[in-house]
């Protein structure tokens, strides 16, 4: 913990943050990448950052890194600007696409990016030993990089990112080509990190992994923040009633029209989100056009549901 921070402290904070990048001849024309967003992470906290393609997660990502710093607003982490080496110094970074030397073996890697953070030779040795053992890595430690998969390399790659004990920690695509076991481990050692106090913030596209891992999501589109919230806030309709019929109804949407939400034909029957007084509406209709009803059940939406709906209802891309 940094001098004078509590436990409630908020770790990361932007305000107004907004990011053009020039293009075109001489820099005449460009695109908005960031349109002025304002969010804020506790400690503790697992934050997921959503959006398509192009909405503005790597800026926002490189920025919070001091990768990018001709921008405008304000960006904060500990209380202090990216670019600070005292804040830096408890950031841990998986990226996307890393890239490891790959004529170290794995446990050099460990011991480089230990260094480079400052950290004592003999910290290192067995944090990295505990670190690749969680991780599945330990046996292989003494291997090559160039000899790894693509998914003994993420986990390798979540190892050193934690290496230093760092007390807020990006995740972009931390499950990229990470098997099922890979990816539970990952989940795991998410939650352990969050019990010893660390704040966790991710990108990724695997969205059920998210809403597996997350307090709270924000869903970012065109370099503008569409909704954020807990998993609870971004799934408000969150148990759709399915309905089982004796036959298909082609015109059935036509027939519920101005009950419910989220119509969606299911073979002979149909999905739709409504409430009881909906869902009694909906019974009632059904019977008065002579439809037998063979089955009701529910299930709760998905927040990959509530995301495309939000994607899809907002307007066109941008580009991070």
């Amino acid at each position: 913990m940094l001098p004078g921070m509590g436990a409630d402290e908020t770790i990361l904070r932007v305000r107004g943050l907004k990011k053009t990048f020039k293009t075109g001849f001489l820099g005449r024309s460009g695109f908005q990448a960031l349109a002025g967003v304002d969010l804020e992470v506790g400690r503790g906290q697992v934050f997921g950052l959503l959006g398509p393609n192009g909405a503005g997660k790597t800026t926002m990502i490189k920025i919070l890194l001091d990768l990018v710093r001709d921008y405008e607003g304000q960006a904060e982490i500990f209380g202090l600007p990216p670019s600070h080496a005292l804040s830096r110094r408890k950031v841990g970074y998986l990226p996307e696409a890393h890239r490891m030397p790959t004529y170290l073996t794995g446990w050099q890697v460990m011991m480089l990016f230990g260094m480079l953070a400052g950290k004592p030779r003999k910290d290192i040795e067995k944090r990295a030993a505990a670190l690749l053992d969680r991780v599945g890595m330990l046996r292989d430690s003494k291997r090559k990089v160039r000899e790894y998969s693509k998914g003994m390399q993420q986990r390798l790659g979540l190892a050193q990112a934690l290496v230093h004990d760092p007390q807020l920690i990006l995740l972009d695509e931390p499950t990229d080509g990470v098997d099922p076991v890979g990816r539970k481990v990952i989940r795991d050692m998410v939650t352990e990190a969050k019990q010893a106090g660390c704040t966790i913030f991710i990108n990724s596209h695997l969205l059920n992994e998210v809403e597996l891992v997350c307090d709270r999501v924000v869903i970012l589109n065109k370099g503008l923040i569409l909704s954020q919230g807990s998993i609870e806030d971004l799934t408000p309709n969150a148990d759709a009633t399915m309905f089982d019929l004796a036959r298909e109804v082609p015109d059935m949407e036509q027939l519920l029209a101005g009950i419910g939400t989220g119509y969606r034909a299911m073979g002979r029957g149909f999905e739709l989100v409504v409430d009881d007084a909906g869902l009694d509406a909906t019974i009632d209709r059904l019977r008065s056009s002579g439809h037998t009803i063979r089955g009701i059940s529910r299930r709760r939406r998905t927040l990959e549901e509530s995301f495309i709906n939000l994607v899809e209802d907002s307007s066109g891309g941008g580009q991070a």
